[in-house]
């Protein structure tokens, strides 16, 4: 059973667990399950994913309960009329704030059709973050006697394919769990130390106008569990705290 956090006449929105597929895709053939099947299954009626998020990132995701409504939402998503709110943990310390303006070449499922122009051409890209705790571990794991990790809350205002994990690639300051774009020493470091064996990347809210009344709706997702057991090993119950708080004000 899939923990529904919002649903009304036209929306309804889960929390997506880390590992869990949005849909069928080529890029993981062997999958059975799939957040679209077994929604449908648990409500008894069709759904409409109105984004998607990588299968290894938790937290909320959107359907619409007909097809007007899909295509409503999804222009929200593709016009950036979406505040999207995420949390993930990194290596290093980045600066308190920032901004990551780094246009990204569009990357395809094998399946998808593509030219030659649309592989080449970066589009824009910008993600915003906040650093919101910090640490250092005694492991040497790179060159260094000790290891520093981030907390980091995220808010992307496009939504280009796995825009927030390469642009925290970008800045050297890679996710930790992402086995495409992050470090594998630091991730089976967490592994040996925390259990952890997902990306440790969670979109922890959505706002936006309803699409079809234009009422504010404002969609929260507490972390996961297997999120939550690594930021409480860090020390990092305030900072998430402290974030939830000023969120409410």
């Amino acid at each position: 059973m899939l923990d529904v956090l919002y649903r009304d006449e036209h929306l309804i929105a889960i929390h997506k667990p880390s590992g869990l597929l949005v849909h069928r895709t080529g890029l993981d053939a062997a999958e059975e399950r799939f957040a679209v099947q077994i929604l449908r299954d648990q409500i008894g009626r069709h759904v409409h994913p109105a984004h998607r998020i990588d299968k290894g990132t938790s937290g909320i995701l959107l359907f619409a309960l007909d097809r007007d409504t899909a295509a409503r939402a999804g222009a929200l998503f593709e016009h950036q009329q979406v505040d999207k709110r995420y949390i993930a943990i990194v290596r290093g310390h980045p600066a308190a704030t920032g901004t990551i303006d780094h246009p990204l070449v569009r990357r395809f499922d094998p399946a998808e059709r593509r030219s030659a122009r649309a592989d080449t051409l970066p589009q824009p890209a910008v993600t915003h973050f906040r650093c919101l705790a910090t640490t250092e571990l005694p492991f040497c794991v790179d060159r260094y006697p000790s290891s520093r990790y981030a907390l980091l809350e995220l808010q992307p205002e496009t939504g280009r394919r796995h825009q927030l994990r390469r642009h925290l690639k970008h800045i050297s300051h890679p996710i930790i769990g992402d086995a495409t774009f992050g470090k594998g020493r630091h991730n089976r470091l967490f592994q040996t130390l925390f259990g952890s064996q997902r990306l440790l990347l969670a979109c922890t809210q959505l706002r936006f106008a309803h699409p079809i009344s234009g009422a504010p709706v404002r969609i929260d997702c507490a972390p996961a569990v297997d999120f939550r057991a690594v930021t409480d090993a860090l020390g990092w119950q305030l900072p998430l705290a402290a974030l939830s708080a000023a969120r409410d004000s």
